[in-house]
């Protein structure tokens, strides 16, 4: 008995795959049927590897050409796998903004918005537009950092809607939850009350033309991260740890949470924070009061870039507390801390940009020439 190809393909047709919806044949997962007399070989390309469903449809396929077609039927089935595109999480871009930088901890307390606001100011004194979105809802920084706890965005009218102005300070454009309450009061919010004011300061504000925009992360993993990055194209992450052993195990899990596959956002690499000591009267000497080079560590054991460290310095602390970012100070230690861990910074960037598609990131268009970027 001579199988007809036709006939074989109208059986299928009866077939419907679990979880699609049409019949294997519409759907596209039926790649190729062949016939030689009375064998026939059918090619199928599935998008799950669930075994249970390989299973069935081998199963439907066998005992649909034996009742429609020929009970003396041979069949053999070729069942691919292909699995779809990661579902990434992305959001819609900002028009005029060419990176965003999420900077996270895992655990509170180790300095990240004393780095976001250094980093910030070092970027602008490079050359570079900035803005720094503070979503650190349940405890704003940025504005004691930069002296602007008493300003509060205006509202102008921009192409016919009111939009809010940030607040610039340094050079650097802000926004916070903490322009829109009183410094005693508490925000005891909600998760989704809490991402509804997020995404009112990032697109119902008029940030302008920026090469970067920082984003002050919460510490953790929680509703407000996953918000910002379902609401945004993420650049890249840069992750804040301690050298001790309790923040590592927080910042590595912060790294993990780019790094799952829904996510799936570059990160840029670790930063550590109150790296050592030394004191002012023995310039020479280190101590390593929460452990030596743990960040380090982690960023090699992670495969990640570690983009440098911090010391303890009395400076930075009294800097923040004042309202003036430390990296301002001239001639300084911090100011080449911070001048060598943001040059970092802005070369992984430029790497993260040259080796994703352009669909993926907004290339940075004014890096050529400046001194941020290592020469190879």
């Amino acid at each position: 008995m001579k199988l007809d190809r036709k006939e074989i393909l109208k059986a299928l047709e009866t077939i419907t795959i679990a979880g699609e919806g049409k019949n294997m044949v519409e759907s596209g997962a039926v790649a190729n049927v062949i016939t030689f007399g009375d064998e026939v070989v059918v090619d199928l390309v599935l998008h799950t590897p669930a075994m249970h469903i390989k299973k069935r449809a081998e199963d439907d396929i066998r005992k649909t050409i034996h009742e429609l077609v020929s009970p003396e039927a041979k069949i053999k089935v070729n069942i691919k796998v292909e699995t779809p595109e990661k579902n990434e999480i992305k959001g819609r871009a900002i028009p005029g903004i060419k990176n965003i930088i999420a900077v996270a901890s895992g655990k509170g307390g180790v300095g990240k918005s004393t780095v976001t606001a250094n980093l910030a100011v070092t970027l602008a004194k490079m050359g570079f537009a900035v803005g720094i979105l503070d979503a650190d809802i349940y405890g704003p920084s940025m504005p004691i950092m930069f002296d602007v706890e008493n300003e509060k965005p205006i509202s102008i009218t921009v192409d016919g809607k009111s939009k809010m102005k940030p607040v610039e300070s340094y050079e650097i454009k802000i926004l916070s939850i903490g322009f829109f309450t009183a410094p005693s009061q508490a925000v005891i919010w909600r998760g989704p009350m809490a991402s509804k004011a997020l995404n009112q300061m990032i697109f119902d504000a008029d940030w302008g033309e920026l090469d970067f925009m920082l984003i002050d992360l919460p510490p953790g993993t929680g509703d407000i991260h996953l918000s910002i990055m379902q609401s945004l194209p993420i650049t890249g992450a840069v992750v804040v740890s301690t050298p001790q052993a309790v923040a590592l195990a927080d910042a590595k899990k912060g790294v993990a949470m780019f790094m799952q596959d829904n996510i799936n956002v570059p990160v840029l690499g670790i930063i550590e924070n109150m790296a050592y000591f030394t004191p002012e009267e023995l310039p020479d000497n280190k101590y390593y009061i929460f452990g030596q080079e743990g960040a380090k560590n982690l960023a090699e054991d992670l495969d990640v870039p570690f983009l440098g460290e911090v010391p303890i310095v009395q400076s930075i602390r009294e800097a923040g507390d004042y309202g003036r970012p430390a990296a301002l100070q001239t001639a300084s230690v911090i100011e080449t801390v911070f001048e060598e861990i943001t040059r970092n910074v802005v070369q992984e960037v430029v790497n993260r940009n040259d080796s994703l598609p352009a669909t993926e990131a907004i290339k940075i268009t004014t890096m050529a020439g400046c001194s941020a970027v290592k020469k190879n």
